[in-house]
């Protein structure tokens, strides 16, 4: 079977309403953090059905024994946030992979250019081929950082149909060089916007997601 880039965008209605928040201008930076922790939360919910490896074993409740399902702790999860504004998304993220191992990857644009650059790199040299993989950034607009990013995952032994991505709002630039590059790759969004502007941000978008979360 051929593989092609699936993206979901959960029709719930926290995630809308997050969205709403989070796109409005005169939220403040302090209800914008609360926004994109929720929208990690739950994109991360979403994006947990049918990946988290599970074991299936017997428990006994107070009046039989039945059986049960469980979450196979053997199995390696790693969360990697692409910072800064992917550190936004990670603190929802967390509530739910509370055991996952968090890998910092700092990727920051060249606004000459619209190029990534890496300034912080605390990826494992290698990891297990059976890990699964949650990216958190909340903009995939021209697709440079998250291309750079999975660049670096897949040399490291990340198998790209392990992982998934959690973003805010993704745009077709971002999409297509994914798609082409990653066909097994599975993203979630709160939504899809058309229009990649000529500073490389989506419209209508979020504004800069970093200097909203952070203040600055």
């Amino acid at each position: 079977m051929t593989l092609q880039l699936r993206i979901y965008v959960p029709p719930h209605p926290l995630i809308k309403h997050w969205l709403a928040v989070a796109r409005d201008a005169a939220t403040p930076s302090v209800l914008f953090r609360s926004a994109m922790t929720e929208l990690g939360r739950w994109l991360t919910y979403e994006a947990a059905r049918e990946w988290l490896p599970t074991q299936e074993t017997t428990v006994k409740s107070p009046l039989a024994s039945c059986p049960a399902t469980l979450i196979d702790p053997e199995m390696p999860i790693a969360v990697v946030p692409i910072l800064r504004a992917g550190l936004g998304l990670l603190e929802g993220a967390q509530t739910l992979l509370p055991l996952a191992s968090i890998y910092h990857l700092g990727l920051v644009r060249n606004e000459e250019t619209l190029q990534p650059e890496c300034y912080l790199n605390r990826l494992p040299e290698k990891f297990d081929p059976q890990t699964r993989v949650l990216i958190t950034d909340p903009m995939l607009a021209t697709g440079g950082s998250i291309m750079a990013a999975m660049a670096e995952l897949t040399r490291r032994g990340v198998d790209p149909t392990l992982t998934r991505i959690v973003c805010v709002v993704a745009a077709p630039p971002a999409l297509q060089k994914l798609s082409a590059a990653y066909p097994g790759l599975i993203i979630y969004t709160a939504t899809i916007d058309e229009t990649v502007n000529n500073q490389g941000y989506i419209v209508p978008g979020l504004g800069d997601a970093g200097d909203r979360i952070f203040g600055t």
